[in-house]
């Protein structure tokens, strides 16, 4: 008797240990973050301009709360004292704290005066560094929050007609998290 419980003990652990199993388990997350968005808080104005009926030229504007601008050497624009409303663009992006994000700027842009126009071109903004010259990176602060400034050069003709121009379509500024 001692040999067929013997037996059937050694046969019973072995079946035990034969059908072991081991198990884990996982969870599954997805994060939902804030989305970008960018509004615009100034418009651009490259205020009070005088042009030669020789030579035109082309005026900078920029990219900062300071607006300043500078106009070609050697052209025939100049920047009366009186300068009139001055101003770089200026746009406040928010989304998630921390997070990087692309800006797409125009090519180019044209203000008009009935049926005269100039062009704005070489768009930049205020985050423009050594590795990124037209400053189109940036990145939100702990709160989720950047503001920016764009400048440009604006084109003028040679005895551009006098009048105001202004954008007839206004230019886009766009952000996309990276």
């Amino acid at each position: 008797m001692k040999k067929i419980f013997l037996a059937a003990l050694v046969c019973s652990s072995a079946a035990t240990s034969a059908s072991a199993q081991a198990l884990a388990t996982a969870t599954a997350t997805a994060t939902i973050i804030t989305p970008i968005s960018i509004a615009k808080t100034a418009d651009m104005n490259f205020g009070n301009l005088a042009v030669s009926a020789l030579a035109g030229g082309t005026v900078t504007l920029e990219a900062s709360a300071a607006a300043t601008r500078t106009a070609s050497l050697g052209g025939g624009v100049s920047l009366p004292s009186t300068t009139g409303t001055v101003s770089a663009a200026q746009f406040d992006v928010t989304g998630t704290a921390n997070f990087t994000y692309d800006i797409g700027l125009p090519l180019s842009a044209t203000l008009t005066s009935g049926a005269n126009a100039m062009t704005i071109e070489n768009f930049v903004t205020s985050l423009a560094t050594v590795g990124n010259p037209a400053g189109t990176a940036g990145t939100l602060d702990g709160s989720g929050q950047q503001s920016f400034y764009v400048g440009a050069d604006l084109l003028v003709d040679a005895a551009q007609a006098p009048g105001v121009y202004v954008t007839g379509t206004p230019f886009f500024v766009s952000v996309n998290y990276n």
